[in-house]
């Protein structure tokens, strides 16, 4: 079988970063508004929902585009499949890129408006301490860490699962909760909720997001400097879970 149109896979990375960050900025106006006075209540209802929700997205849109929802997650696919061309190519990797960046706009926008908020309102949330930043770059290279060692290991059915959990626990043992998204950052700029961040804040998440690539891919290639077929036969590097239409996105 040949793979989703290009059309099909942009359209399942635009839809799957916006109900992702839905899900993100809608819980955490939720939380706010039912546990008002306790901030860990708060990030525990916002963390469950969230990693609830990226698994169920990661198994709706990974047979299409294989849910990245996540620059970082492509731009590491195309590094490591480039040689072989197994990866994504530049022109895929530039529109998934797009893609994500403005669904994740959109989710703000569409949890801002369900919750009967301003369509746009900035964030006033500073987030640009140092020891965010570098909790920024742990959570990233973690994830991309767990994203392609499950893929070369030929364990990428478990990964909604396993994305879902880190996600989930990464919210609590990282200082920044665990963004580990350069589309979801910038998304969330959009929102002046729980879930927000100032706009002044986001190029030093990027910043950090984008040097936890480059420890994830390297340790990535320490750990696994090989990689085998997924379990369903298909050589290429299926990131979230096996597409069925072979190769990968």
């Amino acid at each position: 079988m040949t793979r989703p149109a290009p059309w099909r896979r942009l359209l399942a990375e635009f839809t799957g970063t916006l109900l992702l960050v839905t899900a993100v900025v809608g819980s955490g106006i939720m939380a706010a508004t039912l546990s008002p006075n306790d901030a860990g209540l708060q990030l525990l209802e916002n963390s469950v929902a969230t990693a609830f929700a990226l698994a169920a997205l990661i198994l709706t849109f990974g047979p299409v585009s294989g849910a990245h929802f996540n620059p970082v997650v492509s731009a590491a696919d195309w590094f490591l499949g480039r040689r072989t061309g197994t990866g994504l190519t530049v022109r895929d990797l530039g529109g998934y890129v797009v893609a994500q960046t403005a669904g994740a706009i959109g989710g703000s926008i569409l949890a801002n408006l369900m919750f009967d908020l301003p369509a746009v309102a900035a964030s006033g949330k500073d987030r640009a301490a140092g020891h965010l930043l570098l909790g920024e770059v742990v959570a990233t290279a973690g994830l991309v860490l767990l994203v392609f060692a499950l893929a070369r290991s030929g364990r990428a059915p478990v990964a909604p699962a396993a994305v879902g959990a880190y996600i989930g626990g990464a919210y609590w043992f990282t200082s920044s909760t665990s963004f580990a998204n350069p589309a979801v950052t910038v998304g969330r700029a959009f929102t002046d909720t729980f879930a927000g961040i100032a706009p002044a804040s986001v190029p030093g998440f990027v910043a950090a997001q984008l040097v936890g690539l480059l420890a994830g891919v390297g340790l990535l290639l320490a750990l696994y400097p090989s990689r085998r077929a997924d379990p369903t036969g298909h050589p290429g590097p299926v990131v979230a879970v096996p597409s069925r239409h072979g190769g990968t996105p």
